[in-house]
């Protein structure tokens, strides 16, 4: 085949995701090449070896994707393949560590249009809970709506001082302002769902995070969102498929946003950033922030 279209997949884990995979080819790649362990120190001169190998022309129909588990790493890596660009030898660069920033992306945007039609009120100053908030999923989304003004909690089962360390460590490097939270008793949650205005179930797969318990005393609740498709539920009553249901047994009817639903704009985004690099004029570097953008497109319209 002359003059592909070729997708380089950076991966700091033993294993490339077969998700990410799946969704280059979907978004019609003609050639998907992964690397597994790549180390932040390889980057640089990988990312070169990326780019001097097609000439001027080819690096237009050439990309490198930063995949992984850590939101932190995958910026870090992104950061790097930018800086060892060399114009006009430069290439699109998409990170996306375990589907988080699209997941993210998709969690909040779904999470501003369902607020807005319930309460005519954006994010700002509402106090957003996400419980699993130290993992990529709840630090990505964190970072997203503290930037929309909103009072930003990442909430861990192992404790307050676990959750300020992780909120600390992505305020000094995105400048935004969460906090911790803790999760380790029912009597911790309990009291923080008394001023929760939106709560995020974003913990590992099939674990159950809040029950009706919980939400009957969340007393200015106005959304709960779940990405967690995996039996149990996540939280108890928001179904897979939910998209502003009205969760009855809540004393302000909030409403439930599942995890299929999420994911239907995840996947919409996903695919658009890979469409983006292979369209583009000129190269892009696809982040947290470009995927909101096309979130919020995307979750207008469902």
């Amino acid at each position: 085949m002359k003059n592909p279209y070729l997708l380089h997949m950076f991966n700091p884990t033993e294993n490339v995701s077969p998700f990410d995979v799946n969704m280059a080819y979907e978004a019609e790649f003609d050639g998907v090449i992964p690397y597994d362990n790549v180390s932040l120190e390889d980057i640089h001169a990988m990312t070169q070896d990326t780019i001097f190998s097609r000439g001027p022309n080819g690096v237009k129909r050439t990309g490198i994707f930063i995949g992984g588990r850590e939101f932190g790493l995958a910026m870090d890596m992104l950061q790097r393949a930018k800086v060892a660009m060399v114009p006009p030898f430069e290439v699109s660069v998409f990170a996306d560590p375990s589907g988080a920033i699209t997941t993210a992306a998709a969690l909040i945007a779904c999470i501003e249009v369902q607020l807005k039609k319930k309460t005519g009120d954006s994010l700002e100053g509402k106090s957003i809970h996400i419980f699993g908030g130290t993992g990529p999923v709840g630090v990505c989304a964190g970072i997203l709506a503290a930037n929309c003004g909103a009072n930003v909690f990442l909430v861990s089962r192992r404790g307050k001082k676990v959750g300020d360390e992780v909120a600390d460590e992505y305020n000094k490097r995105f400048g935004v302002n969460m906090q911790g939270e803790d999760s380790s008793s029912d009597d911790a949650i309990l009291k923080l769902m008394e001023t929760s205005d939106v709560a995020v179930g974003s913990a590992k797969a099939g674990l159950q995070i809040l029950s009706k318990a919980h939400l009957k005393v969340a007393k200015k609740l106005q959304i709960a969102a779940d990405v967690n498709a995996v039996p149990p539920l996540g939280i108890e009553g928001v179904g897979v498929h939910d998209i502003g249901k009205v969760l009855e047994h809540t004393p302000q009817k909030a409403l439930g946003i599942g995890a299929l639903a999420i994911g239907n704009v995840k996947y919409k985004v996903h695919y658009h950033m890979f469409d983006l690099m292979k369209t583009t004029d000129k190269p892009l570097y696809l982040d947290h922030e470009k995927a909101f953008e096309s979130a919020r497109e995307y979750a207008a319209k469902q």
